[in-house]
């Protein structure tokens, strides 16, 4: 008698972008899954208001994924040209110094995309209102048990699988459990965001902005990177827009409604991202800078790749490769991204004996700002040649 064979079991922590594409790749793959998100429930609107570009590559993944692909384009506005301006706040002018032509980015809003990836899976494998506690990995090293807590009910639950996948973002505490002495880095700055207006175009009439604003560290409570907004601190974003902008950008940031301030921190690029049966994907894995828009690529195609490594049988070759892939190209792109920041915030640059200023920015610094050099941008991985093809 044929015996039908088990599936194997992913137990990812984190519903968001990062760990609903990790679900959809495994479970592509020939995974049963189960996700654990702290949240109450699958955002039904984004309560930031903050946009993302997906790139050629993140976006042919994403179609493969959906029953329609053209629900990709619906939800989406496609940006294909991009200009670098820089602002004279004395003399109100601007000029550029930096212009893309043909980037081929799609804009979405972050909940938008969200919903296109968490309607192509089964609803029952989130566990949603589920906090993560603790992970261990069985004494024959053939299972791993996590122990998470309904934030409803108080239970403890006890959950068993295969493998372990923190996708739980920048803060992750998978990454934390295994790296107690791991810190963050903060770059030395801010980023003030607004749903109100241009810069970033966007679907339903908003548009997204964002202002990166040089300052100390700031006091944050609780795990996250957000930092309480007083009204005394609009109020001296609105007196500094007026200093610093030219009118009709100045206007459009006092007009928003609740804007709201992210501290930047990104890391040195991790020595691995797989212990045993433990794999990190996104932010969790790779903490970046934004200045590139590498965070939400970077985590579609990790998952991808991911999923393509778990179709074979031995886990741990599995895991292996999907590090020697994406580690690379992750490490290089968090550098860049870096050195980006530092050059836009005029911070003090590691081999540069000056910071970067746009009034004598070279031909060299010019080129360096935009989207087609960041390092291994146009790479697809030979293992997602069949996506690349297909979307």
């Amino acid at each position: 008698m044929n015996m039908k064979k088990q599936k194997p079991k992913a137990i990812v922590v984190g519903g968001s972008i990062a760990g609903e594409s990790c679900a959809k790749a495994l479970v592509s793959a020939g995974w049963d899954v189960v996700v654990i998100e702290k949240t109450r429930g699958p955002p039904t609107q984004n309560p930031t208001g903050a946009g993302l570009g997906l790139d050629p590559l993140a976006q042919k993944i994403v179609q493969s994924w959906l029953h329609e692909p053209e629900l990709l384009y619906n939800n989406t506005l496609p940006i294909t040209v991009t200009e670098n301006l820089a602002t004279d706040g004395e003399k109100k002018i601007s000029w550029v110094i930096g212009r893309e032509e043909g980037a081929k980015f799609l804009n979405a809003y972050w909940a938008d995309l969200h919903g296109l990836i968490y309607n192509t899976l089964p609803p029952e494998i989130f566990l949603w209102g589920h906090q993560y506690l603790s992970f261990c990995i069985s004494e024959d090293k053939l299972t791993v048990k996590v122990r998470a807590k309904d934030l409803q009910t108080a239970e403890i639950i006890e959950i068993v699988g295969d493998l372990l996948v923190g996708a739980d973002g920048i803060l992750s505490s998978i990454r934390q459990s295994i790296l107690p002495d791991f810190k963050l880095r903060y770059t030395g700055y801010c980023a003030w965001r607004g749903s109100h207006i241009i810069l970033t175009e966007l679907k339903k009439e908003k548009f997204n902005w964002v202002w990166y604003v040089n300052q100390p560290e700031p006091e944050l409570k609780g795990n996250t990177t957000s930092v309480k907004v007083s009204s005394d601190m609009i109020e001296e974003l609105h007196q500094r827009a007026e200093q610093v902008w030219l009118p009709e950008l100045s206007r459009m940031i006092k007009e928003t409604k609740d804007p709201f301030l992210n501290a930047i921190y990104d890391c040195d690029p991790l020595e691995k991202i797989i212990w045993d049966r433990v794999v990190l994907t996104g932010d969790a894995a790779h903490p970046t800078t934004p200045h590139s828009g590498r965070s939400t690529n970077m985590a579609i195609i990790d998952a991808a790749v991911l999923g393509k490594c778990l179709e074979k049988d031995h886990l741990y070759s599995a895991l292996e490769e999907y590090q020697s892939i994406r580690k690379p190209v992750t490490s290089a792109q968090v550098l860049h991204s870096r050195r980006l920041g530092q050059m836009k915030q005029g911070l003090s640059i590691p081999g540069r004996k000056l910071p970067f200023d746009p009034k004598t920015a070279s031909l060299e610094d010019s080129e360096f700002i935009l989207n087609k050099n960041v390092p291994l941008f146009d790479v697809v991985p030979p293992i997602l040649d069949s996506i690349f093809r297909s979307a």
